[in-house]
């Protein structure tokens, strides 16, 4: 395996950040780590760069010991949240500079600053100093400084959440374009479920300090393992005593408005609580009784179903997730 760890372990002043965390990455395979703060997901990232040290690991990249490799000599290129650009110094200097550092051979550096901007679509801003950029284009400056040296292997931490929605889309887009064509491994750090599933050839969720499942994007959302899962990576109507499961999950799309024929067992009545038009989709949350809801999501508009409304849902067997309950 290209980079296998096994029994990362890691505690902070007596938490425990990472709890037995083992996972293989393939040569040019794009995995997201995905999970909500204080997962331990950065912390992961950080110790397969070399910048925090495990209480127990085994880390092993192309069958080599990373164990008392520092992070400047393990060939790892990184992004991190924050553009960590030099301020006092123009684009070209910033990825020049990463290259000095790596004791590259000074007439071949111009030229490999030049076909990083190029790559990034920056070459007509390398005299121009970060804070004249956007912060799109700063974090572009850093991507093409990452990439510069040519690393084995390029670690993202959260490198889009400090942009706004529409930037961050097209620099998603734009980062898996990049890594398609460099092939370059990548292990990137999220908390957005979007953009792991739209980045991402595998997907790892994680939860305190530890793996919920691993897989590629469509079967964490057709199978998740566990009712944590299921509700992190889309939208998920949890549903008990459901069909015979203690715990069961019906995804928001599956759910079908009826005119309350239809198997009695698939069938539920309630009254619309809230209705809202997303564009592409109406979102629908209908109060089942007894405090259960049930979130709906159609295609296009529906003036049909305003806030009060009296309306019949079925829930068809086929769609029906069983989860396990472990998870909270």
């Amino acid at each position: 395996m290209f980079l296998s760890l096994r029994g990362i372990t890691k505690s902070f002043d007596g938490v425990k950040a990472l709890d037995d965390v083992s996972l293989d990455v393939a040569e040019g395979e794009f995995v997201c780590v995905l999970g909500p703060s204080g997962c331990g997901k950065t912390t992961l990232l950080r110790i397969i760069a070399g910048l925090e040290t495990p209480d127990a690991a085994e880390i092993r990249f192309g069958g080599r010991d990373l164990a008392r490799i520092p992070a400047r000599d393990r060939n790892f290129g990184i992004v991190f949240q924050s553009y960590s650009l030099f301020p006092n110094m123009t684009v070209a200097r910033n990825i020049a500079y990463g290259l000095e550092c790596r004791k590259w051979r000074r007439e071949d550096i111009p030229g490999r600053v030049l076909s990083m901007l190029a790559l990034v679509n920056l070459a007509d801003q390398a005299a121009k100093l970060p804070h004249q950029l956007s912060g799109g284009q700063q974090q572009r400056v850093a991507l093409a400084r990452a990439l510069a040296p040519r690393p084995a292997v390029l670690l993202l931490d959260e490198p889009l959440s400090a942009l706004d929605a529409k930037v961050r889309e097209d620099l998603r887009a734009e980062i898996k374009d990049l890594q398609s064509r460099l092939r370059i491994t990548t292990i990137m750090v999220t908390h957005d479920q979007h953009e792991a599933m739209e980045v991402a050839d595998r997907i790892v969720v994680m939860n305190r300090g530890r793996i919920e499942q691993t897989g590629r994007p469509a079967e964490l959302y057709e199978r998740p393992a566990n009712r944590f899962v299921a509700g992190f990576v889309g939208r998920m109507n949890v549903v008990r005593d459901l069909h015979g499961h203690a715990v069961a999950g019906i995804r928001p799309e599956h759910v079908e408005f009826v005119n309350g024929e239809g198997e009695a067992q698939e069938r539920r009545s309630g009254r619309v609580e809230r209705c809202v038009f997303l564009g592409s989709i109406t979102r629908v949350v209908v109060a089942l009784g007894e405090g259960r809801k049930l979130t709906v999501e159609v295609q296009g508009r529906r003036d049909d179903l305003a806030p009060g409304t009296e309306v019949a849902v079925r829930l068809p067997a086929r769609a029906i997730l069983r989860l396990d309950d472990a998870s909270p």
